[in-house]
């Protein structure tokens, strides 16, 4: 259930500080990447994170956007564990949530 509302709404999800700001750094790499500056990689070190930890995050997040472009790119369809996941996901938000 939290992956789901991480999914969602991160923000509003029951995060630790720390997840929140690792979550945050995420979209911006994902959206923005040629905006993340140094204060972005200060934020992730205040709450802990290691030089090590934030170079892993940023393989992790670049290798998902990369797959996910791949995929969009070529047509390709999700999974049916992922459709039947993103059909339960999306049927909440139908009912006003």
């Amino acid at each position: 259930m939290l992956a789901e509302h991480v999914k969602h709404n991160y923000l509003r999800a029951r995060l630790s500080p720390r997840e929140k700001a690792l979550a945050k750094f995420a979209e911006y790499v994902t959206r923005t990447p040629a905006v993340v500056r140094q204060q972005n990689v200060e934020t992730l070190r205040r709450h802990g994170l290691s030089d090590r930890d934030i170079l892993d995050a940023v393989e992790v997040i670049a290798y998902f956007n990369y797959i996910n472009r791949i995929a969009d790119a070529l047509g390709i369809e999700p999974e049916p564990e992922m459709r039947d996941a993103h059909a339960r996901w999306q049927k909440p938000q139908e009912g006003g949530e």
